[in-house]
């Protein structure tokens, strides 16, 4: 692949197999994220998104194949380096937060994406912190203690908290998981946000459930035991056939406001 290719695209993955105990966790999976998208991986439990995320992100190695990560090679680039320029979310992390801090001490220490004795935000960190969450309507929750916030209102935290090293790439896992309608239809619309802004990162939303794909998804990945069903523009890809494919369920896929509506055909 030549330079002026791999300067275009923020993740390349070519024919990358990924094999444990002689299963195929991942089986010839091409795909290719260009500046200006913003991108979903969808696939029921099982599928190979979780996987895919860590190859990405160096901590699994391809048996087959090659990743690119923001124009630099898998093994052949400091992963740690490369880590500090993804943000990456999931609810998972809950638990290695300092609960007692407030919800701006927990954002500021995502500048050095550390937390520890040596790393203390200062006083511009904590502005910083203070804005990223009013970006993200959480203004509210900002001197709360951490431990105290509604599972919603700490995702918001952890996001806010991605945001502060600035990265090309956030990656949110699963963000909805475990959350109320009003309290996923709130993060919703800060995601929504953060993609609307034109010197944002690109994102990359990990869902098994396609309605949570809000509107400035501009292309979409289907994966299924390990394998691509399909990738591209999001509504080339959410179709009924896909789908059905995708989760061995027949389904009818409808549109509301750019917000795809997915049904059991019974």
């Amino acid at each position: 692949m030549t330079d002026d290719l791999l300067q275009q695209a923020l993740i390349e993955i070519e024919d990358v197999t990924v094999k444990r105990q002689q299963q195929a966790l991942l089986d010839g999976v091409d795909w290719r994220t260009e500046k200006g998208q913003h991108w979903a991986l969808l696939g029921a439990n099982g599928s190979g998104k979780t996987t895919l995320l860590q190859t990405i992100l160096g901590y699994l190695w391809p048996t087959t194949g090659t990743v690119h990560a923001l124009g630099h090679r898998l093994g052949a680039y400091d992963v740690r380096e490369l880590r500090k320029k993804i943000g990456f979310v999931s609810s998972n992390m809950d638990a290695r937060m300092e609960q007692g801090d407030s919800a701006r001490a927990i954002v500021a220490t995502g500048r050095l994406a550390t937390y520890g004795l040596y790393d203390k935000p200062d006083e511009a960190d904590m502005e910083r912190a203070a804005a990223l969450l009013d970006d993200l309507a959480a203004s509210h929750v900002a001197d709360q203690p951490y431990h105290t916030l509604s599972q919603g209102e700490k995702q918001k935290v952890l996001i806010a908290r991605a945001l502060m090293a600035d990265p090309e790439l956030l990656i949110l896992d699963e963000p909805c998981n475990g959350l109320d309608f009003p309290s996923r239809e709130r993060l919703q619309q800060a995601i929504e946000t953060i993609g609307r802004q034109a010197s944002g990162p690109q994102l990359i939303y990990v869902t098994h459930y396609p309605d949570e794909i809000v509107p400035t998804i501009s292309h979409v990945m289907v994966l299924a035991k390990g394998s691509v069903v399909a990738s591209g523009e999001k509504r080339d890809v959410l179709s009924d056939d896909v789908l059905s494919r995708a989760f061995s369920v027949p389904v009818h896929v409808m549109w509301h406001d750019d917000y795809p509506i997915v049904r059991v055909r019974r």
